[in-house]
């Protein structure tokens, strides 16, 4: 949701005229070059100078699984489809995807008229697991989804946990939860529907019998709360998608959703959860620490979130090989030319390199050069030990 003062001011910086020359917003001392136009803040992006040795790693040092992944199309792939994602896997050594968009979307008309976009059934499920098996076996694990309409009417909770059943007897193999619980999710009354509903406990708690993960998605990067101004760090992000501004006085509060979130955790400490994009606190790794340190159900992994971890590379290595076994690879968006970035980030000591995405970090990003067996357990071993169904074989034996 956006108020209208942050609408005005997303405009104001979006729609502001090109500078003239010998002119500047803030200090009218500085000497500009003449013929020089002020640049906006987003377009100044120089070339660095700095000549250190360079190791571009197209392609990941262990086979690994992507945990976070979505292909909403999968059961709707042609051979065509399926042959151009199994040779980029190839390339990258990626040698399973997770999709947890297992259930895929469906077009859903409203009463005025208007359509949205809202779940796929067991059957759609069904579909993308047996194409994904007939295409590449082995190769694709698929997670199944909760659909929320209708909580709050009479013995939801029991066909949620039902559906749920008939999705593990299908194939799915996890349960993704997107970041709509806890921030636009409504129940039957117009409620907002808390990550910690305890009509979702039945879920979570059928979910720890099965032995299946739940990789949650809870909230937003922290900034998207705050003021879009030149003192928010993830400005640039909120003038290309505004709709991610989350207006705080029409919005639960980033601290109460993760609060909640938190509390299921720690109130299902019999189920395996992945926080996804390091639960929104790669920024805070101290605090990410602690939490896996409370609560051993909890694993996180790195999806959209590596520029966090680049911008602090001791930090981070410290972090991960503390951690070692609760982080897993994820990527998120599929976009094969951006994993490099990842794997460069994670095996090397390079210094001071572009990361893929400028709205997500206006910074570079430094490699973590991380030892060996904690690239394995990040890579694949603790995707192993978590997730059912993966075929031991394509991964190395354990050194």
């Amino acid at each position: 949701m956006r108020s209208s003062f942050a609408l005005a001011a997303l405009a104001a910086l979006a729609a502001a005229p090109p500078l003239p020359g010998h002119q500047h917003p803030v200090d009218p001392e500085l000497e500009v070059p003449p013929g020089l136009d002020v640049p906006y803040f987003y377009e100044y992006d120089p070339p660095a100078t700095l000549v250190v040795p360079a190791h571009p790693t197209p392609r990941a040092k262990y086979p690994f699984v992507d945990v976070h992944n979505h292909q909403g199309r999968m059961a709707e792939y042609g051979e065509a489809e399926w042959v151009e994602l199994v040779g980029a896997m190839d390339g990258m050594n990626m040698a399973v995807m997770v999709n947890l968009s297992g259930r895929g979307f469906r077009r859903v008309e409203q009463p005025d008229g208007t359509t949205h976009f809202g779940l796929g059934d067991t059957k759609s499920l069904r579909r993308a697991v047996e194409a994904a098996a007939a295409a590449a076996p082995g190769r694709f694990v698929v997670f199944t989804n909760v659909d929320f309409a209708g909580i709050g009417e009479p013995g939801w909770s029991d066909r949620a946990v039902a559906e749920l059943e008939a999705d593990f007897a299908a194939g799915a193999r996890g349960l993704k939860i997107y970041k709509s619980l806890g921030m636009e999710t409504t129940d039957a009354s117009g409620a907002r529907v808390p990550v910690d509903d305890p009509r979702l406990d039945p879920i979570w708690a059928r979910c720890g019998e099965l032995g299946i993960p739940v990789l949650i998605h809870s909230a937003d990067p922290a900034p998207f709360w705050q003021s879009p101004t030149m003192a928010n760090e993830r400005l640039l992000e909120l003038m290309e998608r505004p709709g991610r501004y989350r207006d705080p006085g029409e919005n639960p509060p980033f601290e109460k959703i993760l609060a909640e979130q938190h509390a299921v955790f720690r109130k299902h400490p019999g189920t395996t959860f992945i926080d996804a994009h390091l639960g929104w606190l790669g920024h805070d790794l101290g605090r990410l620490g602690r939490l896996l340190d409370e609560l051993p159900n909890v694993h996180t992994e790195i999806g959209a979130v590596l520029a966090e971890l680049g911008r602090q590379p001791r930090a981070a290595r410290d972090f991960l090989i503390r951690h070692q076994d609760r982080v897993l690879f994820g990527k998120d968006s599929w976009r094969p030319e951006e994993y490099p970035v990842y794997f460069r980030v994670l095996e090397t000591a390079d210094e001071y390199f572009d990361y893929y995405r400028r709205r997500h970090a206006f910074w570079k990003v430094y490699g973590l050069e991380l030892p060996d067996d904690v690239l394995r357990k990040i890579y694949y071993g603790n995707a192993l030990r978590i997730l059912p169904g993966l075929d031991p074989s394509l991964f190395p034996a354990a050194p």
